[in-house]
């Protein structure tokens, strides 16, 4: 791969760099607090509000300035802000129905007037076009002067007040109890999401904008159940998202930066969604899997004892036709495995008997499942009938609090791990 344009004479190339970096920094940073906020769309209907101020900042000015069309869009997206606000209420439209109405209204005016501006002599030349879906590579010097400043304003701004914006995230009530202004801060938050799309049309444009809020807020949500990390975590896969994005776009001509960086987004979110080491899908189906040959194994075993515990001889080998027959043990796989475990121990072809440990641990597990059933007759009001003896295990979670509940009551049934003869379902409470 030709890495020559990455040359320190290319200095464009830097600019659009850093200016796609920034943004996607900020971008994530602020999208954790939306997608928390449940305002994934909010992004989006502020990017097509500002669509419009873009257009009458040049119809104003007649000239080509980032800066107005910054201002424009600034001031747009402040009107959609305050009309999504009052639509919610005043009226008895919900949030999301505001969202998409302010956003279609908007942006319908939006290309309304960059229909009017076209046909204008030299409208053609005007560029405004480029804001729907982004131009990263006209971006020079001075607007990633700006784009820097107002990206470390908004990261420093949620540094300054995380503790009230987490507030406002998963308790906004509690806010308001300990006397904090949770209107003006969820104000305050929209009015920062703001500036991020602002700086963002130019790069990725009113279309893609978006994305680049939600995508790296919910990749980063797949690793980590804190809040503070996650919103490093986002800021740090926009980053990575817009340096990715912007070098994709110099392996061939013409290719669109502002797509490549939602693109590159996308990939690092699919990343997250398959890998992440606890809420990925790989590791959920390996957890899965796991339990799955536990319960399995944990199934057999009490089949083994209670069946033995029924030949009144803990020692007794059981045929697989009889625990095929009798409890529905269709394979030996989970036979195999424990006989590997050291829990039973072959007694002739087809046929198994419990070891030490292995009636140590029946005796457990068959111990619990019982509690759970004293329990589901006890407390769930159920007759003996309707508790499945071949049912899910006791979770493990509820075991030592089931256990201590059920002895409070004395309806701890007896079990004892050498007595042939022991009471079912309670009768011993």
């Amino acid at each position: 791969m030709d890495l020559s344009w990455l040359s320190v004479a290319d200095a464009n190339t830097r600019w659009v760099l850093t200016g796609a970096s920034l943004l996607g920094l900020s971008s994530g940073v602020l999208g954790s607090f939306a997608l928390l906020r449940r305002r994934s769309l909010m992004g989006d209907a502020l990017a097509h509000a500002a669509l419009p101020g873009v257009c009458i900042a040049f119809l104003l000015t007649g000239t080509k300035n980032l800066g107005l069309f910054l201002v424009g869009a600034a001031v747009a997206g402040l009107l959609g802000t305050m009309a999504i606000s009052a639509i919610t209420r005043y009226s008895k439209i919900k949030e999301d129905s505001a969202l998409g109405l302010v956003l279609t209204v908007f942006f319908g005016i939006g290309i309304m007037l960059l229909t009017v501006i076209q046909r204008m002599p030299g409208g053609n030349q005007s560029g405004l076009d480029k804001f729907l879906f982004g131009q990263a590579a006209a971006l020079v010097g001075s607007d990633v002067q700006l784009m820097t400043a107002i990206a470390a304003g908004l990261c420093l701004a949620v540094f300054l007040l995380f503790k009230e914006f987490k507030l406002l995230a998963f308790d906004p009530g509690f806010g308001a109890g300990l006397g904090l202004p949770m209107g003006i801060l969820d104000l305050l938050l929209n009015l920062l999401i703001l500036l991020a799309v602002v700086i963002g049309l130019q790069s990725v444009g009113v279309v893609l904008m978006a994305a680049m809020l939600i995508t790296p807020a919910v990749a980063a949500r797949y690793w980590t159940d804190r809040l503070a990390t996650m919103t490093v975590l986002a800021g740090l896969f926009g980053a990575a998202s817009g340096a990715l994005g912007t070098l994709l776009s110099q392996l061939g001509p013409r290719m669109p930066t502002g797509p490549l960086i939602v693109l590159a987004a996308t990939m690092v979110f699919l990343v997250s969604l398959f890998f992440a080491p606890r809420r990925g899908l790989v590791a959920r189906l390996v957890r899965f899997l796991r339990l799955k040959r536990q319960v399995a194994r944990e199934t057999a075993l009490r089949a083994v004892y209670e069946l033995a515990e029924g030949a009144g001889d803990p020692g007794a080998a059981i045929g697989l036709e009889e625990l095929r027959r009798r409890r529905g043990i269709t394979g030996g796989g989970a036979l195999e495995a424990l006989a590997r475990a050291g829990a039973l121990s072959p007694a002739a072809p087809g046929a198994w008997r419990l070891t030490a440990a292995g009636l140590a641990e029946a005796h457990r597990l068959v111990r619990e499942q019982r509690l759970w059933e004293v329990f589901l007759m006890h407390e769930g009001e159920l007759g003996g009938a309707a508790v499945d003896r071949d049912g899910a295990l006791v979770p493990a979670a509820l075991r030592a609090d089931l256990e201590r509940l059920l002895r409070l009551h004395g309806l701890e049934p007896a079990l004892s791990p050498r007595s042939a003869t022991h009471t079912a379902r309670g009768e011993g409470a």
